[in-house]
């Protein structure tokens, strides 16, 4: 670690952040991008910067606007990092998602409450010295997930508010067996994204909230197909304009003043660098 990055000028703060999945590379109109350091490389991609319902957003394409990096390839460490230097503090995470469930088709819209990671070989905290360990038991903030509902519901979605989204490593999807044995243990949704996102958010003490459409029942949920590339991305790109209202409505509901246990997450800890 090279050291702490600056702390950015008073026009760059952006106390929202937007992190886009597939088939999500822009949202702002009339943005401008900045182009942020960190001490762990460059993030996906720049980040663009603008104003929704008079409150600052950073937008940041997870893959890059090209899709440059699949999911076990992005720099999710500098991409959290990029954020918080830009002031951002509260996370809106919309992804594509496959569904475990038949009461969960395709299109619908789900704020997941937990997480299962069954990622491998992804750098996945920021403490790589000392004794720090991250309360992580309710990965997702509760007043970002109430606000998404509610926008979920005032952009005419009704959104399924709860559920288990378990993280897989990809970039294959998962094998029949595989998908049998999440939907036995009643998880919800497959996704291969939302960690370590989710913990690396939390160790930086923002607000970190998922936004999840289901784009596919996963294999093991019908005997008779299986899940296609193509099918995913049509179906995102179907719907990707009920998402983006939906992120959109979230971001003037989100609390201004932060009261959740996400702000307080590092307290009591000692932090061996500077946080941005």
């Amino acid at each position: 670690m090279t050291g702490p990055t600056p702390p950015p000028d008073d026009d760059q703060a952006a106390g929202i952040g937007v992190i886009g999945g597939s088939g999500f590379y822009s949202l702002l109109a009339d943005a401008r991008e900045v182009k942020v350091d960190t001490p762990y490389g460059p993030p996906s991609d720049v980040v663009s910067v603008g104003t929704v319902a008079g409150r600052t957003v950073a937008f940041l394409p997870r893959h890059g606007r090209d899709h440059a990096f699949p999911p076990h390839r992005i720099n999710y460490r500098a991409n959290l990092w990029a954020l918080r230097s830009l002031g951002v503090r509260q996370i809106l995470a919309p992804c594509a998602v496959g569904s475990l469930r038949r009461d969960l088709p395709p299109g619908s819209v789900v704020v997941p409450d937990q997480l299962v990671d069954r990622t491998s070989g992804r750098v996945q905290t920021y403490f790589d010295s000392g004794a720090l360990h991250a309360q992580f038991a309710d990965p997702y903030c509760a007043d970002g997930r109430a606000a998404a509902v509610r926008a979920a519901t005032a952009t005419g979605t009704a959104a399924t508010d709860g559920g288990t989204m378990v993280v897989v490593e990809g970039p294959r999807f998962s094998t029949r067996a595989e998908s049998r044995w999440f939907a036995a243990a009643g998880w919800s949704l497959v996704n291969m994204t939302g960690h370590p996102e989710a913990v690396l958010a939390r160790e930086l003490a923002m607000c970190y909230t998922s936004l999840a459409l289901v784009t596919d029942f996963d294999a093991g949920i019908d005997a008779a197909e299986s899940v296609a590339q193509e099918e995913v991305f049509a179906v995102f790109a179907r719907n990707i304009e009920r998402l983006r209202g939906i992120v959109l409505e979230a971001v003037a509901l989100l609390p201004e003043q932060r009261r959740c246990r996400c702000a307080t997450a590092l307290d009591g800890l000692y932090i061996p660098f500077d946080l941005p």
